[in-house]
């Protein structure tokens, strides 16, 4: 008998969540963001679930990239950071990938590079996130140039909103301002848009969406949002009871004692740890649902263990599952109690845990 922990992925949830987005912004093309092993879902199997849906998949870097064509996936990739060395060019090429291009190396090892044939740029401003791009004037002057080079086919402009998940920001405002006023002129369709953005600024959708976190049912708010409510649930990650103990009043479960029943506590222990990608940062009193019903962590968060508090619950025993996020609990909810966001939990679901794909509604819309 294998051990129980496992994360479940609903591929139909993360095609319903791409439509999703799809659809508020019918005109626009959509990229699926499938980095970072699609945000620890499984870059390959969510590729080809969405590849006759997607415009196309957004990737972190080249080895991400070429991951999805030795696949089989033939639909185009971006490199969203780009290239990060001139050899890396003649390859992008060959597999008909496209490139971020963010700062003037670049430019120049563009300029300087033999190619196949040539390829598509996403040419990024930076209009105040201050992470990566070029600035407007060097935008400008970098968009002209590409237009007069043979290694270049079509020209995207993008940039990348800061705050887009606070819904009381004037940042995007300000950033969709400034980079309007850099592509005066510039005959290039237009990226800006990532899941927040998607959600609640109109005027970011042009012709490009990015969808990220939304396409895998996490919510990028901290507040009730009437279109991110609507999302699905990707990843149901789950495990079960494997001991159950009564502990007695004053004593303490767990590492460094950090947990004390004031009272006779029913404490089970479930199979799962922070080497499963289960926060350590989630304290005392987070919420976990065991056998269907809501529970706390009681104690630190061990290596391949956690402690919880089921005292009074019904029908919990050997075997009884438990839900670390998913449907019955948001993963959202679960970041908060660990001080971070949901791309850091799933994210952080590491290999020793199996994955499990599904489709729980084959007719997703």
């Amino acid at each position: 008998m294998a051990r129980a922990a496992q994360a479940i992925i609903d591929l139909s949830a993360i095609e319903y969540n791409f439509k999703l987005a799809k659809s508020q912004a019918k005109n626009a093309k959509a990229m699926a963001v499938i980095k970072a092993d699609a945000y620890g879902h499984g870059a390959v199997a969510v590729a080809n679930k969405l590849a006759p849906w997607v415009d196309a998949f957004g990737v972190a870097c080249i080895e991400e990239a070429l991951e999805l064509r030795e696949a089989g996936v033939s639909n185009p990739v971006l490199l969203l950071e780009g290239f990060f060395s001139a050899d890396e060019l003649p390859i992008i090429a060959e597999n008909n990938f496209w490139t971020a291009l963010h700062s003037t190396y670049q430019l120049d090892w563009l300029k300087n590079a033999s190619l196949s044939q040539p390829i598509n740029i996403w040419l990024k401003m930076d209009s105040g996130m201050h992470r990566l791009g070029l600035n407007s004037r060097e935008f400008i002057d970098a968009y002209h140039q590409l237009q007069d080079m043979d290694n270049v086919a079509e020209i995207v402009l993008m940039t990348h909103m800061a705050c887009a998940d606070d819904l009381n920001s004037e940042m995007s405002t300000a950033q969709i301002t400034l980079f309007d006023q850099a592509c005066a002129g510039l005959n290039a369709e237009q990226s800006l848009a990532n899941s927040p953005s998607i959600l609640s600024n109109q005027a970011s959708h042009r012709q490009w969406l990015r969808v990220g976190l939304m396409m895998y049912g996490a919510s990028p708010f901290d507040v009730a949002h009437p279109i991110a409510d609507k999302l699905k649930p990707a990843m149901h990650f789950t495990t079960q009871v494997i001991a159950l103990r009564s502990v007695s009043n004053s004593e303490a479960v767990g590492y460094a004692a950090s947990f004390v029943c004031e009272t006779p506590k029913m404490i089970a222990t479930i199979a799962i740890g922070y080497a499963d990608g289960y926060d350590r940062h989630i304290v005392n009193d987070s919420p976990i649902m065991v056998a269907g019903q809501r529970a706390m962590i009681a104690g630190r968060i061990s290596m391949d263990m956690v402690t919880v508090d089921v005292t009074g619950l019904k029908g919990v025993k050997i075997g009884s599952d438990v839900e670390l996020w998913g449907d019955a609990l948001k993963v959202t909810e679960v970041a908060k109690a660990a001080s971070t966001i949901p791309y850091t939990l799933f994210t952080g679901v590491t290999k020793r845990v199996p994955r499990k794909y599904v489709n729980r509604d084959a007719t997703a819309q």
